[in-house]
């Protein structure tokens, strides 16, 4: 772990500190890592935080913007990506609450195959800040029109689950579809979440496509 980690700004310290938390370690060298645009495979115990990892760059980055008063486009920043349509419900769920404490003003939503359409037509229009979603709708985004504009300013890609998803046919698909949006959104970095790796560098190079190698496998 570099010893150079950040502090985190406010209200991301006092939200850990009311609840008597600290950081852990691996949450805060991703947050690091994103500074420095870095891909990261987060290999961590179950408990030990790494959903919470994988966005909080994501968060402070979107809330810093605000409190700048600088306005984003109407485009999507970071995109999460899950094997299971109830893990991708239930993430976002449990996004929502810090995002809901610390009062910071970002749209957060779901997209699966119970995702009605009208709401559907709606995120493409106007897309949310953090986009949780499956493989399967992932590549029906992309396949839509005007998809080019809706992934063009993202800036992170967040894939739990790596390990199940990449030796599988559904992982294809995903590796097809993130090969497009390095196409569109060249300057994004990636973060694969696991628990459990076999073959930390194949999981590695799933995650990095075409990315340069600039990661790290494990925290």
């Amino acid at each position: 772990m570099d010893a150079r980690v950040p502090s985190l700004p406010s209200p991301f310290a006092d939200w850990f500190a009311a609840r008597g938390w600290s950081p852990r370690p691996h949450q805060l060298e991703l947050v690091r890592r994103a500074e420095a645009g870095l891909s990261t495979l987060l290999i961590a115990p179950t408990g030990a935080g790494k959903t919470l990892a994988g966005f909080l760059p994501s968060l402070i980055e979107l809330a810093l913007r605000a409190d700048e008063g600088l306005r984003r486009p109407h485009r999507l920043h970071t995109l999460y990506v899950s094997p299971l349509k109830a893990l991708t419900t239930d993430v976002a769920r449990n996004l929502d609450n810090p995002v809901r404490e610390m009062r910071l003003d970002l749209r957060i939503e779901s997209r699966t195959g119970d995702t009605p359409p009208h709401k559907r037509q709606r995120q493409r229009a106007h897309p949310p800040d953090i986009l949780l979603t499956t493989p399967e709708q992932l590549c029906l985004l992309i396949a839509s029109e005007h998809a080019r504009v809706f992934f063009e300013d993202l800036q992170a890609v967040v894939v739990d689950e790596i390990h199940a998803l990449a030796p599988t046919k559904r992982g294809d698909l995903l590796a097809l579809a993130m090969a497009r949006l390095q196409r569109w959104a060249p300057g994004h970095r990636r973060v694969g979440l696991s628990a459990t790796v076999a073959d930390e560098d194949g999981l590695a190079r799933y995650l990095l496509g075409s990315h340069p190698p600039r990661m790290r496998r494990r925290c």
